[in-house]
């Protein structure tokens, strides 16, 4: 799901660490998202923020797990107002 608040873009999906690479996948049921740290100390929310931002070309502090810190499914605010960024998020996404 993604929805656009005065905020930014808030997108849910899930999280499947300790992967073999980091990638964005489609699903049927919506976006899973593979990170290859492990979810111990917070290293997979961690490495999930830096993920992002490399992909979305954003600096870190735009994104904010903002619901799902301590399981799988993952609602995260990019904090942005630029239509092509938000319009790229939401190509990625749906």
């Amino acid at each position: 799901m993604i929805k656009e608040t005065k905020d930014g873009l808030i997108v849910q999906f899930k999280i499947s660490p300790n992967a073999s690479k980091n990638e964005i996948i489609k699903t049927e049921d919506g976006v899973k998202i593979k990170i290859t740290a492990q979810p111990i100390d917070g290293k997979a929310n961690k490495a999930l923020v830096e993920y992002l931002s490399k992909e979305f070309k954003v600096p870190k502090t735009y994104i904010e797990i903002v619901k799902g810190t301590t399981n799988k499914e993952k609602t995260v605010l990019f904090k942005i107002s630029e239509v092509e960024k938000l319009n790229f998020i939401k190509e990625k996404f749906n």
